[in-house]
């Protein structure tokens, strides 16, 4: 599989296939007995592109392998849980014979059809997350991700009859959300980390605020920001929202907004003048965005305020 571009890998037969587990058992849903591939050596990095959801609980020894879906170490010895959503870019290396242990869920879209696990499954956050913000699982959480795991593939083994399916994906939410809920915990364990983030995060919007090119280079985005933070956007939002209860948009807007306010009290600029240099194309949008967020428009505030 040595490769320059993605490899895509269009079935869950076809993924079977390349790993050399055999054909799976069900075409839409499969669980994968990491111990049964075979160890392999690739010190190229190698891109895939799955067309369906990858879900895996891996024990590997860190020094060996390079999974470049990394900053976080380690938190427990017992497991790694990362997801994987159609169309995402998974790359990764291995510089000797690799093999780990553990287990890997393959999901097809198609298998989601007529239930509303389709559209919700997009609300799980993670999926946009890198490797390096991977979850790592007491042995405890561990366990209870595993149960569900075992569940699954139990019932796609046995007799598939009208109840199978909505069996199935039922595990798929539970697992879901408890993976949600670990997520919280590790944000919440995390907390001297999250708290560097945050304050690299306020540094970053004070220097983009105060740079005099603000007005060229217009508001900072929220991929910009994750981007000077080497975080996904996604991971940068439920770290926030975690510490602070505000996603970046809406630290971004705050910093906006301050900026906005000091300019006002202390400056003759007008409205379309501060809307410039704040880095917005348009004063309608600045008036818009500061009286959704102070309940009064900036003449309004300036008013006020003297």
């Amino acid at each position: 599989m040595r490769m320059q571009q993605p490899y895509r890998i269009r079935t869950i037969k076809e993924y079977h296939k390349i790993l050399g587990v055999g054909g799976p058992q069900h075409p839409m849903i499969s669980v994968i007995d990491l111990n049964e591939i075979t160890p392999y050596k690739n010190e190229e990095s190698i891109k895939v592109i799955f067309d369906f959801y990858l879900i895996s609980l891996k024990k590997v020894d860190v020094g060996r392998v390079h999974l470049g879906y990394g900053q976080q170490q380690y938190d427990f010895d017992n497991g790694i849980l990362f997801f994987i959503a159609p169309n995402q870019v998974f790359t990764f290396s291995a510089d000797q014979d690799f093999k780990s242990s553990g287990v890997m869920l393959l999901i097809h879209p198609d298998m989601l059809w007529g239930f509303p696990l389709l559209k919700t499954i997009k609300k799980f956050e993670f999926f946009g997350y890198e490797i390096n913000e991977a979850l790592f699982v007491s042995e405890k959480e561990e366990n209870i991700l595993i149960g569900f795991i075992k569940n699954i593939e139990q019932e796609y083994h046995s007799h598939i009859d009208k109840f199978s399916d909505a069996i199935i994906i039922s595990q798929i939410e539970s697992l879901l959300n408890y993976a949600d809920r670990f997520y919280t915990r590790q944000f919440l364990t995390r907390k001297i980390s999250g708290s560097q983030l945050l304050d690299k995060l306020e540094k970053i919007l004070n220097d983009h605020f105060d740079e005099d090119e603000i007005a060229r280079k217009g508001l900072p985005t929220v991929q910009h920001v994750a981007g000077l933070l080497n975080s996904s956007p996604n991971y940068l939002s439920s770290v926030l929202k975690t510490l602070t209860g505000q996603n970046t948009q809406q630290h971004i807007h705050n910093k906006v907004i301050e900026k906005a306010k000091e300019k006002l009290s202390i400056t003759t600029l007008t409205i379309s003048e501060i809307a410039f240099e704040l880095g917005f194309e348009y004063p309608q949008s600045f008036s818009k965005l500061f009286k959704s967020k102070t309940k009064l428009s900036p003449v309004e505030y300036r008013a006020s305020f003297n």
